[in-house]
């Protein structure tokens, strides 16, 4: 598959992705590397992956990393409880069971690292936000990206049977080693153009009506703008038009005030909703008039 035929299987997966993303993403797989993938909360990190491995028809083997993150929650673990068990079986026979057998393949359990190196069939690995785990975890990950394949003190080194496409997306929280990163393609995913967050939702919510979504995407790309402490991303975007067309709304409505409940789609803190009264709302709405006005004026007569 190549670069315009990943961009278009992409698509019928539902994402929208420009030449860019689509090109990196291309050569992760062309290069088998790891691609990481940074960007604001909302932008479409997370759903890159999940587009990725509907266009490749492949299973997603999903690790939520977060502060703490440990082998036993991203790799592996023995099950004490089999292994006791087996123990105690052996204990009214002859023959004592010996402590190798105890730490064969059929006692591991698989966690999202090892599940997805030992997926019979090639998969997409995303591992989601890794700048919330700490570098003690981020040291360990280097073995997998580097030679995808996971130590096992007590059974051996686990190689992949096929190498998984792996994801990495990053908020930004912390810093992440340079070692990562050099194992890593790269790509800073932005909030998208209005062209390609209208194409976005239009594509996502064929139902809704084009002046609505029109109307709606200008509002949010201006509200971006504002000095928020979070913006609202794609998915915001998406929440907000599917509410307005649940309430029949064709258009944006002129009263501000009409718009108040379905802000909730939009702004996630109240300091933000603080900050959006009704009157700074409709100067927002004003301004998709004024656009609108520039762009008659701009057609030639």
């Amino acid at each position: 598959m190549d670069e315009p035929a990943l961009r278009e299987s992409l698509y019928r997966a539902g994402y929208i992705a420009d030449e860019a993303l689509s090109t990196t993403l291309w050569l992760a797989g062309e290069l088998q590397r790891p691609l990481l993938v940074e960007g604001d909360a909302g932008v479409g990190k997370t759903a890159l992956a999940g587009a990725l491995a509907g266009a490749r028809g492949q299973a997603l083997v999903r690790l939520q990393c977060h502060e703490g993150l440990d082998l036993s929650q991203a790799a592996y673990e023995w099950n004490y409880g089999r292994q006791l068990l087996a123990i105690r079986l052996h204990e009214t026979r002859a023959d004592r069971v010996q402590e190798a057998d105890l730490f064969a393949r059929e006692y591991l359990l698989e966690r999202p690292l090892l599940r997805a190196l030992s997926s019979p069939q090639p998969c997409v690995l995303l591992i989601d936000e890794i700048d919330r785990a700490d570098e003690a975890f981020e040291a360990f990950l280097l073995e997998v990206l580097a030679d995808y394949q996971i130590t096992v003190p007590e059974l051996g080194t686990v190689k992949a049977l096929h190498v998984p496409q792996v994801v990495l997306t990053s908020n930004g929280t912390r810093e992440l080693s340079d070692a990562l990163r050099r194992r890593c393609l790269y790509h800073y995913l932005d909030y998208p153009s209005l062209e390609r967050e209208t194409a976005i939702v239009r594509a996502t919510l064929p139902q809704a009506e084009g002046a609505l979504v029109e109307q709606a995407v200008a509002f949010v790309q201006r509200l971006r703008r504002e000095d928020l402490d979070k913006k609202p991303g794609v998915a915001e975007t998406l929440d907000w038009v599917r509410a307005l067309h649940r309430l029949a709304f064709s258009a944006l409505p002129d009263d501000p005030h009409a718009l108040a409940g379905t802000l909730a789609c939009l702004l996630k803190t109240r300091a933000d909703r603080f900050q959006l009264g009704p009157e700074r709302v409709r100067q927002l709405i004003e301004g998709r008039r004024s656009a609108g006005v520039a762009e008659k004026a701009a057609q030639p007569t």
